[in-house]
């Protein structure tokens, strides 16, 4: 069986690889999208950011795809997809455990860290339950033309002068596409890496981490299993967020969704993983959960619902982004860890620039360059999101210092966030504002700083530092020591910060009220 010629073939029916064979549908392009299974399938990478919803809104409106956009904000999503699983996602929770011992819950709240990402439920972020999520988006691909064929296995490409040729099998029958332009959105170490042989990079400063999850029923919601320390209520629902428990060499996240299921697992160092005996899947998570009492009676009465995953090299990054007639997108071109929930961010970013390569190079000599940038920029970014989670990983021991770094981040996004409604993006190009003349040079400095450091570091000293780097680009009170490791949302911040995204007072509530920051329910 042949199938072709097409303009684009996209190789991965994730919600990426679906979304952006859509939009070049749209833009007049014919495209194939090609599954190696069979939806709803499972797949990992479930937490959005404000900054990613952000993204997916954008594209949604700009390539008028009304069905998706409903999908970047938890009150829309429920009203029109309630069928479509998901959890609510209110901010970053974060909790410091000593492996063995029971955790510190003082009124300090010297071992947590909360960083809220919207002030109520209606504009809230999402985890994204993949199998119901991803199936979404290939249903609004096949709207829209896109001819999609699952079950398919590819095996060879080959490139001439003028087209690409993927050769497989569909349902054990021979199958050849053809197309002028392939994109791959299979993942880390995915079809291209294994089809050209693209070696792959080490990431600099970036320790050897290993992996291990699955998805879970009856977990417990923190609120139910621990007593409440303070007396103040914390910024939102501590379980209604990415939750981090983080321990010197690693970090387990909770992921709660609606359906009664949790997504849950470890990132670690090698040596620590190694150490628990991952490999052993089920054995090494329960030697887990009893050293850290908090998880133990969250997940006392937890069942897994899928044999675990276990992934002995975590980090990746490409030698080879772009060719001729082929692009990964940032999410095959890379992989760091999951800390931080920097993957769908990348990964749109991606989609929007090869979508505006499409757009605009498509058929003229401008195509080679375009592409030729697009590698850079997504080097450049999962570089920068390596240097900072390296440093989180040497800090995981320090908590105070882990902190200090986890709002370098968080001023970084929450910067962009707000550049980016005002339609100021040129203030915020890059990912991690990589391309700014002064943070990004700051931040490298001193991520170079600690990854070099051959002694143990001065915690408070290094702190100081990052308060002044986070200060000029801070328009979410992270560098007010009063909120004492709690960052609620709140309106008189970006008021604050209003001269430092070059907007007066009246574009800061025209802003709140666009976002709705103010609706409290539904209109």
């Amino acid at each position: 069986m042949s199938s072709g010629p097409y303009d684009i073939a996209v190789v991965g029916s994730g919600f990426a690889g679906s979304l952006l064979a859509t939009i070049a549908q749209r833009l007049g392009r014919s495209v194939v999208l090609l599954e190696r299974g069979k939806h709803p399938r499972f797949a990992i990478g479930e937490s959005s950011t404000p900054l990613a919803n952000l993204l997916l809104e954008d594209l949604s409106t700009r390539y008028r795809l009304p069905e998706l956009k409903s999908l970047s904000k938890w009150g829309p999503w429920q009203r029109r997809h309630p069928e479509v699983s998901c959890g609510l996602k209110r901010g970053f929770s974060f909790y410091h455990h000593t492996l063995g011992e029971p955790a510190a819950t003082g009124p300090d709240r010297a071992k947590q860290l909360l960083v809220a990402a919207s002030p109520h439920n209606e504009i809230a972020d999402t985890h994204w339950y993949r199998a119901d999520f991803d199936e979404v988006f290939v249903q609004e691909a096949q709207k829209t033309g896109v001819t999609y064929l699952d079950e398919v296995q590819l095996r060879s490409f080959s490139e001439s002068d003028d087209e690409v040729r993927l050769d497989g099998t569909k349902n054990g029958h021979e199958l050849t596409i053809r197309a002028k332009f392939v994109v791959d959105a299979t993942g880390p170490r995915g079809f291209l890496h294994h089809a050209l042989g693209i070696t792959e990079l080490p990431i600099p400063g970036f320790p050897a981490t290993q992996a291990l999850y699955s998805h879970f029923s009856h977990v417990d919601r923190l609120e139910n299993t621990q007593q409440a320390p303070h007396s103040e209520m914390p910024p939102y629902p501590v379980d209604d967020a990415a939750v981090h428990h983080v321990f010197d060499g690693g970090w387990i996240w909770v992921l709660q969704f609606n359906n009664g299921i949790t997504s849950a697992g470890v990132a670690a160092t090698a040596e620590l993983a190694e150490r628990l005996g991952f490999s052993e899947g089920a054995q090494a998570w329960e030697q887990l959960l009893n050293l850290i009492p908090m998880l133990k009676n969250q997940f006392a009465a937890a069942k897994p619902e899928r044999p675990f995953a276990h992934v002995s090299k975590l980090s990746f990054l490409s030698a080879a982004i772009v060719g001729k007639r082929w692009a990964l997108l940032p999410s095959a071109a890379g992989f760091v860890d999951p800390l931080l929930s920097t993957g769908f961010t990348l990964t749109l970013l991606g989609v929007a620039r090869l979508a505006e390569i499409i757009e605009r190079d498509w058929g003229t000599e401008s195509l080679g360059p375009s592409l030729a940038g697009y590698a850079y920029q997504t080097k450049d970014e999962l570089l920068a999101a390596g240097r900072l989670i390296a440093c989180l990983y040497k800090s995981m021991g320090d908590f105070p210092l882990f902190v200090s770094l986890s709002l370098l981040y968080f001023a970084a996004v929450s910067f962009a966030e707000t550049v980016h409604r005002l339609g100021r993006l040129q203030r915020a190009g890059s990912f991690l504002l990589q391309d700014h003349p002064a943070f990004g040079p700051r931040c490298r400095l001193l991520f170079d700083r600690i990854l070099n450091a051959r002694c143990e570091l001065d915690s408070k000293e290094l702190t100081e530092e990052i308060l002044r780097i986070i200060e000029p680009f801070d328009v979410a009170g992270l560098s007010d020591p009063n909120r004492r490791n709690w960052y609620p949302v709140k309106a008189e911040d970006l008021y604050r910060g209003a001269s430092k995204v070059g907007a007066t007072r009246d574009e800061i509530s025209q802003l709140l009220d666009r976002s709705g920051f103010r609706t409290l329910q539904p209109q």
